[in-house]
């Protein structure tokens, strides 16, 4: 029962934070840090999901008060089963890409 609860907490979190980052996001307009993350990391398609999960993988991570490293994150170490074993090392570059600049831009404006 443990084992389950440890799995679907954060999983609820990701999906109550995900559905507020959306809202959000259709109420802003363009910020310079979306600009920046637009100008800044061109790549395929799965690259940039890989960016963006690194993102949430860092507020989720700070907000659980788990330790801030991305190559400790859950997604880091098992990628999501629509990345193929051949685009795993890829997925991990992008998604620390994602991680650090999340963390980054987090100190920079004093948290989440």
């Amino acid at each position: 029962m443990k084992k389950t609860t440890r799995f679907i907490t954060p999983l609820a979190v990701a999906a109550i934070l995900a559905s507020s980052s959306v809202m959000t996001l259709a109420q802003q307009t363009q910020s310079p840090a979306t600009a920046q993350y637009n100008g800044s990391f061109a790549g395929s398609p799965e690259q940039e999901q890989a960016y963006k999960d690194g993102m949430e993988a860092a507020k989720l991570d700070t907000l659980a008060k788990r330790k801030i490293d991305a190559t400790t994150s859950h997604l880091y170490k098992n990628p999501p089963a629509r990345v193929k074993k051949d685009q795993r090392d890829a997925y991990r570059t992008a998604f620390t890409a994602g991680y650090n600049k999340a963390i980054n831009d987090a100190k920079a404006n004093g948290g989440f």
